[in-house]
């Protein structure tokens, strides 16, 4: 290995970040790409991303959800707080595959929350930690960093990666959380005979591709995590 990269630290501050910006480029790039494929495939039935998640909804007895348009591409969301499912600009009232496929994903979010799955319920009760986390890691790293010929400023720095920590158990637990309302869109659609052949197959890539950007985070909120331990561990010396 070159001096140049043992002594600048280069594979353990710049090179994670590289990568880690590569896959998640990569993996953005890929749902945009598949999203706008299967935009101009348009389902047999007619139906809009606004009426599938309505019966979608209606048919899981959660009548009491409402359906919002709001502004944006692939801006779609579920609210439980205010018990909406939001749909964008190039889902409410397009009846394309991809559409119906992010419409029925939402809803599965709305049918997650109301039976109480249990990944979510963890997801749930990590959002305070994590917002404390992403808050404040960085600033208490970095005054760390500052601060290392001390044991104090070490005790910060660890204490910054600890933080940080808190936002990567979150990127983890909503890693099932994701794909499993993509799995009860796709069993949805199916069973209810929304989609059907490769009409299902088409609207699951999309689903497929934009599980993938939750891989992709995942992947980069480890890499950052095993860079800030090295440069930790490097300051130790």
């Amino acid at each position: 290995m070159p001096y140049y990269f043992e002594s600048s630290g280069f594979w353990t501050s710049v090179l994670p970040i590289l990568i880690g910006m590569v896959i998640c480029l990569i993996a953005s790039a890929n749902v945009k790409a598949t999203f706008k494929r299967y935009s101009d495939v348009h389902n047999s039935r007619g139906l809009t991303g606004a009426q599938t998640a309505r019966q979608i909804l209606d048919s899981n007895g959660l009548y009491h959800v409402a359906i919002e348009h709001v502004s944006g591409n692939l801006t779609d969301h579920y609210d439980p707080k205010a018990n909406v499912v939001r749909l964008s600009d190039s889902v409410y009232s397009s009846t394309s595959v991809a559409a119906l496929g992010v419409a029925a994903h939402e809803c599965g979010h709305a049918v997650q929350h109301a039976v109480s799955y249990a990944p979510i319920k963890v997801r749930e009760a990590v959002i305070p930690l994590t917002n404390i986390g992403s808050k404040l890691w960085y600033i208490i790293f970095v005054v760390g960093l500052a601060l290392s010929s001390s044991s104090f400023g070490i005790g910060m720095v660890w204490a910054g990666i600890i933080l940080f920590s808190l936002v990567v158990l979150f990127q983890v637990v909503t890693l099932p959380v994701e794909f499993n309302a993509s799995r009860r869109a796709l069993d949805t659609l199916e069973s209810y005979h929304i989609l059907e052949g490769e009409e299902l197959k088409q609207s699951g890539k999309v689903l497929r591709a934009a599980a993938m950007t939750y891989v992709a985070a995942v992947a980069n909120a480890i890499l950052q995590l095993l860079r800030l331990i090295a440069i930790a561990k490097r300051r130790e010396r």
